[in-house]
């Protein structure tokens, strides 16, 4: 990376941050409530039937009323870890009614499963991520771990079969006119908003 996308990276993540965690309680309930109606809308949504999302932080949407309309409809939902083994890239493990939690190294909390329970990107229909920004291009500014783009690096090798479909979620002041994107950036294929659906074109 360039070291000026590396700084208008940097910049754009440190003022939409701070934007995110303003956003006051009564509004971010919300925002994700009117979210749901706009994501469950879409096929991909209800054509999936192994969705992982992520537990909020940082003033991140939350996602726990997409879980729930997701296991009334019948579908398997999946939370990511931090592999065990090469602590670089994601697994993703079930998540129940149920299910216990773990901080991880990043204070992020994670379902304490059963390694024998986790599952590979590659065996889910659809990872609704977190993001920090995004653009009209799919292009997405993360925390700036590389997690997610390590794990989905197969998806950059696919031009037919793209499993799992990926979808950005925010709120809608989190868009930007652009974002610098670089060789290793994996594309979404929707950004989903309190207040609109940004269906990317390929």
């Amino acid at each position: 990376m360039s070291t000026s996308a590396s700084h208008v990276k940097a910049e754009l993540r440190r003022s939409l941050r701070e934007q995110r965690r303003l956003v006051p309680p009564d509004a971010r309930r919300s925002a994700a409530t009117r979210l749901v109606a706009h994501l469950t809308t879409l096929p991909m949504f209800r054509n999936s039937r192994r969705i992982a999302s992520y537990v909020p932080t940082d003033g991140e949407i939350d996602t726990d009323p997409i879980v729930e309309r997701a296991l009334q409809l019948g579908k398997r939902c999946y939370l990511p870890v931090l592999s065990r083994i090469n602590h670089d890239r994601l697994w993703f493990a079930p998540r129940t009614t149920n299910t216990d939690y773990v901080l991880n190294r990043y204070g992020i909390l994670e379902p304490l499963v059963a390694s024998r329970l986790l599952v590979r990107a590659q065996d889910l229909d659809l990872i609704l991520l977190p993001l920090v920004g995004f653009d009209e291009h799919g292009n997405r500014l993360g925390m700036g771990g590389g997690f997610y783009d390590r794990s989905l690096e197969f998806l950059t090798r696919r031009h037919r079969w793209r499993k799992p479909r990926l979808i950005g979620l925010a709120f809608d002041s989190q868009k930007v006119d652009t974002l610098p994107q670089e060789s290793w950036d994996v594309p979404l294929d929707a950004v989903v908003t309190d207040r609109a659906t940004y269906l990317m074109t390929t």
